[in-house]
């Protein structure tokens, strides 16, 4: 069982997970030939992959899309919205298209999707259970509902949100309108938001979170990290014991592999 984070970040986000014998994608925001790239780096060929999952059809999701899944011939999961809003569907091969329901096996996968705040058409995360295993990904969160964290209870690995430091987002370049934008409740999580719904989930045991979706202009890996790790600390967890933060980036692979990390280009 492993974990690749490929690309995370407002540039562009992929994320491979192999759960047994089961191989899939879950985004492909960065090129196709970055994708390949970063597959062959940890031994893994685009065309093994057992399907491709879509969270919602902003850029930095499906930037590859169109050239992995026709030169690949991928099954493509995502929800009937979200592919009306995909420009490349009519260029992809019909069989490839899925439409996502809201729980099915991908192999020896139990796929279930939840719902998210976001401003998309039809946006979710996804739960992901393999025998006593269960990986959640959670990010382009607006707010936190009660189906988010229910989704994230008792998580082995998470892929969380953690996309802006306040300060950093209210003092930096972006205009007005998009720093409401990415305030309100259809926007992102921040650091201090992250730290916060770590502290509201039940744990039973230690959880790999990987700190993810990063603006380069307003938020920096170490100071997610430090934010994230401050926050669960005052409320009695311990980083690196009860819960393992990993930080991520847009241009390097955050690795997880029988527990242990690794940072590389």
């Amino acid at each position: 069982m492993r974990v690749h984070i490929l690309a995370s970040g407002s540039t562009g986000n992929a994320v491979y997970f192999q759960l047994g014998k089961t191989k899939f994608l879950l985004d492909a925001g960065i090129s196709a030939r970055r994708i390949e790239q970063g597959l062959a780096e940890v031994g893994v060929r685009a065309g093994d992959l057992d399907g491709v999952l879509i969270t919602h059809e902003h850029e930095d999701h499906i930037k590859g899309l169109d050239v992995l899944i026709r030169r690949h011939e991928i099954p493509v999961y995502t929800r009937p919205r979200t592919w009306e809003g995909i420009k490349c569907r009519d260029r992809l091969p019909a069989y490839c298209c899925k439409e996502l329901p809201m729980a099915f096996n991908m192999g020896g996968v139990r796929v279930e999707a939840f719902n998210i705040s976001h401003d998309a058409a039809d946006p979710v995360g996804f739960v992901f259970r393999y025998g006593r295993q269960k990986w959640v990904m959670a990010t382009d969160l607006g707010c936190i509902t009660p189906e988010v964290e229910q989704a994230m209870k008792d998580a082995d690995v998470m892929v969380l949100e953690s996309n802006h430091d306040p300060q950093m987002l209210s003092q930096g370049p972006y205009p007005p309108f998009l720093k409401q934008r990415i305030r309100g409740k259809q926007g992102h999580l921040s650091n201090y938001d992250a730290g916060q719904l770590l502290c509201r989930i039940p744990w039973q045991k230690p959880v790999q979170v990987f700190l993810a979706h990063l603006s380069r202009q307003n938020n920096a890996p170490a100071l997610a990290e430090q934010t994230v790790a401050n926050i669960i600390s005052k409320r009695g967890w311990k980083p690196g014991e009860d819960i393992i933060l990993h930080r991520t980036y847009p241009d390097m692979t955050t690795s997880w592999v029988s527990g242990k990390t690794n940072s590389y280009r």
